[in-house]
């Protein structure tokens, strides 16, 4: 078997689409379904959990993490015209959903946006408590790689961003 070449390695800091940021741990080759292959072990940065991905469609899984410069493009969307669910309350969710699952940081940060601004407007119902919990999560996890801060500063970075509104029955 050839060894595969990555441009990535064991130390480095990516995002996986479904679990956020993550830091490559080690390297590993394990034999699945009687193939011996080669694996990157992930540390998800936001839960305790270990992901394995073959190392030779690493890049189809995993992306970088964003730039400096990308991760305050992120939080500016934070303050953009939040989307609203108008009366289509399940394809709001839908799309919601297919934002959360895209592993663009971009569409995660419109997530956050919109549940926060629903969340303060109107109250959001509990499954769309938990995606705004795992978008914060996700976006966190990235703003402290991105940016290089701890999860405390990426936390009040995220909160600065966010805008405040009043409630309808106030």
């Amino acid at each position: 078997m050839a060894k595969t070449k990555s441009k990535y390695g064991v130390g480095d800091k990516v995002v996986h689409p479904q679990h956020g940021a993550a830091t490559i741990a080690k390297k590993v080759k394990q034999e699945f379904a009687g193939e011996k292959r080669d694996y990157f072990v992930l540390d998800i940065a936001t839960e305790q959990l270990t992901v394995m991905v073959p190392v030779d469609n690493i890049e189809e899984v995993i992306r970088p993490v964003i730039s400096k410069n990308k991760a305050r493009e992120v939080l500016a969307v934070l303050k953009e015209e939040p989307q609203e669910a108008g009366s289509n309350w399940s394809r709001w969710y839908k799309v919601l959903n297919e934002k959360m699952t895209s592993g663009d940081i971009f569409q995660v940060a419109e997530v956050v946006r919109d549940l926060n601004f629903a969340q303060q407007t109107k109250g959001i119902s509990p499954a769309l408590k938990r995606m705004l919990s795992k978008a914060r999560t996700t976006l966190i996890s990235e703003l402290q790689f991105a940016l290089d801060v701890d999860e405390e500063n990426a936390i009040k970075k995220l909160d600065r961003a966010l805008p405040k509104f009043e409630s309808a029955d106030e």
